[in-house]
């Protein structure tokens, strides 16, 4: 048996006092304990592993185009910032270049399920950012954005985890049933639709919505948009990039007052060289620079966000949205994955499925 205690922890939703947390040689959570001050071995905060869902490369990576190498430092960046799962994300493309990005992501899940002696992520499977979007396009090439095509919807692989469309295509109803029957959530992201395209997509299975506010119809007291359909819908979750960049304080905070246990942070971060969040010629954001202990810290620090509900949406939320029942909390029966930050909110280690990774700090 292992075992890590803390001073505090974040269990079953809120913040606790001194903790210990017991795991097996599976990696299998067998024990969460009550300690006493005296007892615990770090003075600091124990929270689940952190869940990214949105992640389309960083530094001089792109889940779309990269080596073996240069996947063998994916691991080493994410548990760095606290990342334990994610989904490898693949913008809109000709559908054989994503079918061969699919591919590619998928022997990549088969290499982590033959090697477990060393602290790696875990990858839920492939977010599909497009091709099928609406008509707020963004920084995806608009000539890759068609129309739905069921047909290549129902050959995906198994690996496909998440898909992004755009609620006012024509047959936007019609691929989240099919979606769904096959075991994959809907988001509904880069899209102008209509208040009823957009409940007829939720009512139909869609569980949340991309990056809140960015790619999407806005609010407005007559004609509202999409961002104001899900403010204002207690169901839908709805992920949001606080790098604040792509989202005032203000727009952060409220979208935590409105939907307090229906948030997700995600990085939506880019191959990129930048020290901030990239962009087009034309001033378009194109994804971020940020990581998810930054998002933690943004929300927290600069956006007043209560630190319960900030975890929440970087641990809990995003295992619901996706069905992941083994991780995205700390309890009995579930995954050791287990970030150790500091109080400032900086992360002194992780711990992927029982298997410790210590942060590089220079």
């Amino acid at each position: 048996m292992r075992q890590i205690s803390a001073t505090r922890a974040f269990v079953n939703g809120a913040l606790t006092g001194p903790t210990s947390v017991t795991w097996d040689a599976t990696g299998m959570i067998t024990d969460v304990l009550d300690i006493q001050t005296e007892d615990a071995e770090f003075d600091a905060i124990l929270v689940p592993g952190f869940i990214d869902l949105q992640v389309n490369g960083f530094d001089n990576f792109n889940v779309s185009s990269s080596d073996v190498e240069q996947w063998s430092q994916v691991d080493k960046y994410l548990l760095n910032t606290g990342v334990t799962s994610w989904c490898p994300t693949l913008v809109s493309a000709p559908l054989k270049d994503l079918e061969s990005a699919i591919s590619m992501i998928d022997s990549q899940i088969e290499v982590r399920n033959l090697s477990a002696a060393v602290a790696q992520t875990s990858i839920i499977g492939v977010h599909l950012e497009g091709p099928f979007l609406g008509a707020a396009i963004g920084a995806h090439d608009r000539h890759s954005v068609i129309d739905i095509d069921l047909g290549w919807i129902s050959q995906l692989p198994a690996c496909v985890a998440l898909m992004t469309i755009g609620a006012e295509q024509d047959e936007a109803v019609a691929a989240v049933r099919l979606l769904r029957k096959m075991g994959v959530a809907v988001s509904l992201g880069h899209t102008s639709a209509s208040e009823q395209e957009f409940l007829l997509a939720k009512q139909a299975g869609a569980q949340m919505v991309t990056h809140l506010y960015n790619a999407m119809s806005g609010m407005h007291h007559r004609d509202h948009g999409i961002a104001l359909d899900v403010l204002t819908d207690d169901e839908i979750y709805a992920s949001i990039i606080v790098d604040l960049e792509h989202v005032s304080m203000r727009a952060v905070q409220l979208a935590f007052i409105a939907k307090p246990e229906r948030m997700i942070m995600v990085s939506d971060s880019v191959q990129s060289n930048s020290d901030l969040a990239p962009r087009l010629k034309d001033g378009t954001l194109a994804g971020s620079v940020l990581t998810m202990d930054q998002a933690l810290r943004n929300a927290v620090l600069h956006c007043s966000i209560s630190l319960t509900r900030a975890l929440a949406s970087v641990t809990r939320n995003p295992a619901r949205v996706l069905g992941l029942r083994d991780r995205g909390e700390i309890e009995k029966g579930k995954r050791a994955d287990l970030v150790l930050l500091e109080y400032d909110l900086t992360v002194i280690k992780t711990i992927s499925n029982g298997l410790l990774n210590m942060p590089d700090n220079d």
